[in-house]
Order: C-alpha cells, then structure tokens, then sequence
C-alpha cells in the first residue's frame, strides 16, 4: 500500500465532498474513514483509480454521517442522491485547503494539526504521537479547529505568508513517533510550490533543504547534540545542499527578497564553507541585515550577534548582545558562547550552567552542562 499516494489524495478528496455540498468538518472525517477503508482493503496494492475509489467511499461515509444525524435531515435532502463514482473532476482544491487550514482565526497549534490532518493526509493518532499529547487532546485541538473554520468561504486569495509559517513550525518539530514531520513539511512545501508561483515558497523549501541536510550530523549515537562547528560535514548530504543551493538561486534572480530567502542564504553560506573555519562570517552578516530589513526580530538579532563576533571578535559580539533583552531564549547560552571566545572562562562556565538550567530540551541541557563542565574542568578546583 502506497502511503504517500494517499497523503497526496488528501486534499483533493475532501474539495471533491465539499464541492458536491458537504461541510469541510464531515467531508474530512468522512475522508479520514475513507483512508482507514483503504489501508484495510488495500494491502497489495491499489485500486486502478484510487481517486476515484477514495471519492466513491469517502462520499458514501459523509451521507452514512448525514443520515445518521437526525438534525441534518434537511442538508440531506439538498445533497440529493449519491453522483456516480469517480474522481469528481479535475479542479485542485489543495490549495485552497492549505489557506482554509491555515486561517488567522486558528492558534498555530491547531493550525499546524489540521494542516497535517486535511493537507498531509495523518491520522489523529500518528499527529498526537508526532506532537508527545494523547490521541484525545489531539482530537479535541483538531475538532475546535474545524468548528472555527466552518462556513469560511474561501473567495478570496489567501495568505501566502501565513501558509508559509505554519509549514516552517511543522518542520520545527523534527521528528517523533512513526510520522517525520521535517520530511512532511518539505513534502508539502513542494506541493505548494508546484501551486503557486512565490519566490518567498522556494526561499521556505530551500531552507529546508539545507538544514535538513546536515540532519545525519547533529547528534551522535547517545543522541547528544553536535554543535554545527563540530560537526562532521562529510556526513552533509550534498544532493539537499545542491537541490537547496539551485532553488535558493532561482528565487533571489527574482530580487523580492523575503525572510525565508534570507534565512536560506545564511545556510547556504554554511553549507558551502568545507570547514568551519572557512565559513564566510562577514557575508553571513550581511544577510543578517538584510534579514534584519525584511523582518526585525529580537532572534534575528541574537542570532546576528553571534555572527558578528564570529566575523569581528567576540568583543564585538558582546556588544551586539547588549542591545537585547536578557531574558530572550538562548541569550545566555550565546553570551556564553562569546566569553569563551573572548577569554573569560569562568564567566562562560557560569553563563552556560544558568543556560542549562533554563534549557527547553533535554538534549540542548544536556549539551550546556557539558560545556559548564569542560570549562571547569579546565580551570580545576
């Protein structure tokens, strides 16, 4: 059975139902028992037209829905009886789907799980795995999200941008239980960019590409975390960093500069250094600023500042910081990054046990105790 055949017919279902007169709520639950009909019925493979066989079955699970609640007799009657089976014509309805799952009314959270739900075709079950939340909280989320959406008509385009962080904020979430959300963010940012034709969806997918390259790199056996300057590059894998490289490419030709493309620009930057004491710092920074133009952000600015003590010394660096609020997520971590450059030991071992302590994942704690204790170490009792 071909489980990413039925991720990628997904979405064209559901348009299908909705078209013929369903509510996207019911049309999605429907689809989603259409799915579970299929991975039963279909274990050596599938049908000559599994999209008209999911339309066929997905159809008769909503009117069965239909039926089966007394206070929607009257919708019934106005859906009239059962069109033959097919495909449902040919219209893409993924698109329209990708902007109805990412409304401005929903939180990110239940953004992202009913984009995975009605665009990625996941199961409550594998989102709620992917997520570490039960089967039931992960239901109720997607359930409140569907109700806000429901009687949002779409006639008008939506928000390119919008679309654009919700898939970033799946691919945030790496990996976890049997789904790969960061292989499922890419999967869906290149569907979104065969639909729609934005410098800023290539600059998103060539980001991807990068950081998803060096993945094999970042943590080693015991699943401790490996720093991007020690890690082992020749473990990078260079058919991303090329496909990341030449998509990059084509978007900036266009020179509508957004975000995403800046952000890919700085990976690129690192994924073209063959060590990291080649890495190309004052360019870097310059993307920095340029980021810094489209969209100004105290993480931005963080992140520039070590940039800039990479490229002009730490000094400088520390400087950068000071112009931020301590309090910023991994502001300590990074000013302890930087007085170890600059000299000062004990106060680089102080800052990274107080990072440590403030730490969002175990690994990342892991990973600043060590440092604390490599620089204590150094120094002895």
């Amino acid at each position: 059975m071909d489980e990413a055949l039925l991720r990628a017919l997904t979405p064209t279902v559901i348009g299908v139902l909705c078209r013929r007169g369903a509510d996207f709520a019911t049309a999605e639950d429907a689809v989603q028992e259409a799915l579970v009909e299929a991975v039963r019925r279909w274990p050596h493979g599938s049908p000559r037209d599994p999209q008209g066989w999911l339309v066929t079955v997905a159809w008769r699970k909503f009117l069965d829905m239909v039926r089966a609640d007394a206070s929607r007799r009257q919708r019934e009657t106005r859906v009239g009886a059962e069109p033959p089976p097919g495909p449902g014509g040919s219209t893409d309805d993924t698109l329209r789907l990708y902007f109805l799952c990412t409304h401005p009314a929903l939180s990110p959270a239940s953004a992202v799980a009913l984009t995975l739900r009605a665009v990625g075709g996941l199961t409550t079950r594998q989102i709620a795995e992917a997520y570490l939340v039960p089967e039931a909280t992960m239901a109720q989320r997607i359930s409140r999200a569907k109700r806000t959406v429901a009687g949002v008509r779409l006639d008008r385009a939506g928000d390119v941008a919008t679309v654009l962080r919700v898939l970033y904020l799946v691919f945030n979430e790496g990996y976890s239980g049997d789904v790969d959300l960061a292989a499922e963010a890419i999967r869906l940012t290149r569907e979104l960019r065969a639909k729609v034709d934005h410098p800023e969806v290539s600059g998103l997918l060539a980001l991807m590409l990068l950081h998803h390259a060096r993945r094999a790199a970042r943590t080693r056996a015991d699943g401790s975390l490996v720093p991007l300057a020690d890690q082992d590059r020749g473990r990078w894998d260079a058919r991303l960093i090329a496909e990341g490289v030449e998509i990059l490419q084509a978007a900036l030709v266009r020179d509508r500069l957004g975000e995403f493309q800046a952000q890919a620009a700085v990976a690129a930057l690192h994924a073209d250094a063959r060590t990291a004491e080649e890495t190309d710092w004052v360019q870097i920074v310059e993307w920095y600023d340029e980021l810094l133009r489209v969209r100004d952000s105290p993480v931005v600015r963080l992140n520039r500042a070590v940039a800039v003590g990479e490229a002009d010394g730490a000094r400088a660096g520390l400087a950068a910081l000071e112009e931020l609020d301590p309090a910023l997520p991994r502001f300590t971590a990074a000013a302890a990054y930087l007085h170890e450059r600059d000299g000062d030991p004990a106060t680089a071992a102080r800052l990274y046990a107080d990072a440590a302590r403030a730490a969002s994942s175990l690994p990342e704690r892991d990973h600043l105790v060590r440092q604390a204790a490599r620089l204590n170490a150094r120094r002895g009792p």
